[in-house]
């Protein structure tokens, strides 16, 4: 993509500012007291980079040495990171992902906690996408979960669990991983 996916300019930000706002709009929109309650942003590569354009709370960030690993490697750090914080699950945001509203992370957060299903995802049509919210109570199983297949690993373990949320933002499944597929994508 010629820079760091988080530093792509996005909407008159960045993929990362952009996912950041996302988050802190849909904290405002929490109803019941059920909200994101802490944002962790894992980072490996370009992280001095990152970090210089984006003001970012030292609290919240993660540093995944083994970034090269993959998804999964990050995923683990970001656990490991809530050891000491109370929580009842995670919401993984994908930095190549950043096509998703506040309204529909706020309705995410809302069926998680309002069906008691272990795993929560919104899906486009026939599809799958992101974010996708854990269980803490799976939090073992996604340290566990084999490198090849990350976190896809837990999801087939818990098919009952699974709770998909309908959606027309068709950003949910866009993987915006190469300039043609951003270019189409905003356009």
């Amino acid at each position: 993509m010629g820079s760091p996916k988080a530093l792509l300019p996005f909407r008159g930000s960045t993929f990362l500012g952009h996912l950041l706002e996302v988050i802190h709009q849909s904290k405002k929109d929490a109803d019941g007291g059920k909200e994101i309650g802490c944002t962790r942003v894992v980072l490996g590569a370009h992280t001095e980079e990152i970090t210089a354009k984006i003001p970012l709370d030292r609290s919240a960030i993660v540093l995944n040495p083994q970034w090269q690993q993959g998804q999964l490697s990050s995923i683990q750090e970001a656990i490991r990171s809530l050891r000491e914080v109370q929580t009842d699950g995670i919401i993984l945001f994908l930095v190549d992902h950043p096509l998703v509203s506040a309204e529909l992370v706020s309705q995410l957060v809302r069926q998680f906690y309002t069906s008691g299903r272990s795993i929560v995802l919104p899906k486009f049509r026939s599809k799958r996408g992101h974010p996708v919210i854990f269980a803490a109570r799976l939090y073992a199983e996604l340290l566990a979960a084999p490198a090849e297949q990350g976190a896809r690993a837990v999801v087939w373990a818990h098919t009952d669990e699974i709770l998909e949320v309908p959606t027309n933002e068709e950003g949910v499944v866009l993987n915006l991983n190469d300039p043609e597929a951003l270019r189409r994508a905003l356009t």
